[in-house]
């Protein structure tokens, strides 16, 4: 994959909701906890087409909110201004944020 990203847009109601992640995470079971529970990375919530930085960045400017999973996926919305620094947690030891837009 080029670049290494894959997205899928989901439209709920009025919501335009990005998923994004690094491509080699698909299909990864990420360990949440220590009741041995995970979560699987699913290229049903992430997409499997590789997407260019342009095409995830359009999207990610228009997303009222976005799901991104993997230290490249969150390295291009930071440096986009996207994401502040320490605006970030992790999933099963993978760099994960949440983003939301709020209308004024």
């Amino acid at each position: 994959m080029p670049n290494g990203f894959v997205m899928r847009i989901h439209r709920v109601r009025a919501e335009f909701v990005v998923a994004a992640c690094d491509a080699e995470l698909l299909g990864r079971d990420l360990p949440v906890g220590t009741a041995g529970r995970t979560v699987k990375v699913s290229s049903q919530f992430y997409g499997e087409r590789p997407v260019s930085e342009e095409e995830l960045l359009w999207a990610l400017r228009r997303a009222t909110i976005a799901n991104l999973l993997g230290a490249r996926t969150l390295a291009l919305a930071r440096s986009e201004g996207l994401l502040a620094p320490g605006g970030a947690g992790e999933l099963g030891g993978i760099p994960h944020a949440q983003l939301v837009h709020l209308l004024r």
